[in-house]
């Protein structure tokens, strides 16, 4: 049925649409990230990529700032992180070194794209459940901007190693695909993973927080591949740390 004459049209304030637009802007990162692989250009992929995470953990808090959450932001958020984080880094990688594995290469994409979906499906039936507690203080399994940056680990390690030694270092193809099931089964796993969001520190150490955030950020300008590798071996030892604590205290996993 159509509106009424009499009836006013709904105003929206334009400020609003700020969030979704982020979320789209995250999805042209993440879908151009697959056109600079298949050019060849793949630091120019992980680093759009990167900028698709980055802008995943910006659009929900501007939903909330501006008070503009809604189904249809919730449903657009989804959907763009199953494409930046589950099929753009799948096929990065499989673009990048899976290859000369064409079958076992492929099937590590299914499996981890998959895995994607299904984590994704499980935090958003969570959050909309009655009674079911949202991720909020912790995640259950890897949350998938995480597990994208992860994914991409054997990249990080190829071309540090491709700087130190000046030559172009390929890293196994079976190795590769390995590690991205091995991912892949973090994200559906209820293994407790850190978040960022819920982390807090003694107001007196506030200042060397923040001299600590310019650092990492100057040795991702200087030293990109080393850094991001470090950053990634510094996730997984802090899921270590958790599963270590959580079975100490007899907490189910």
């Amino acid at each position: 049925m159509g509106r009424r004459p009499s009836e006013a049209p709904r105003e929206l304030l334009v400020l609003k649409l700020l969030p979704n637009l982020v979320s789209i802007l995250a999805l042209c990162a993440g879908l151009t990230a697959i056109r600079f692989a298949i050019a060849g250009n793949f630091a120019m992929a992980i680093l759009l990529i990167g900028t698709a995470a980055a802008l995943d953990g910006l659009d929900g808090r501007l939903a909330r700032m501006l008070k503009s959450e809604s189904a249809i932001g919730a449903e657009l958020d989804s959907l763009c992180d199953f494409v930046n984080f589950g099929v753009t880094p799948a096929l990065v990688l499989y673009l990048w070194g899976l290859r000369p594995e064409t079958s076992l290469g492929w099937i590590a994409v299914l499996v981890y794209a998959v895995c994607c979906m299904l984590r994704l499906a499980r935090f958003n039936v969570g959050n909309r459940a009655v009674g079911e507690p949202a991720e909020k203080t912790v995640f259950i399994g890897v949350p998938s901007p995480a597990g994208a940056m992860l994914a991409l680990a054997p990249m990080y390690l190829a071309f540090a190693l491709s700087d130190a030694l000046g030559g172009i270092v390929p890293l196994p193809p079976v190795l590769v695909a390995l590690w991205m099931v091995g991912i892949g089964a973090l994200m559906i796993s209820r293994v407790r993973t850190p978040s960022l969001k819920r982390i807090t520190i003694a107001t007196d150490y506030a200042r060397y927080a923040l001299v600590g955030s310019v650092m990492v950020v100057a040795a991702l300008l200087t030293y990109p591949w080393v850094t991001l590798l470090a950053l990634s071996l510094g996730y997984l030892a802090a899921i270590l740390v958790i599963f270590l604590r959580s079975i100490r205290a007899g907490t189910s996993i």
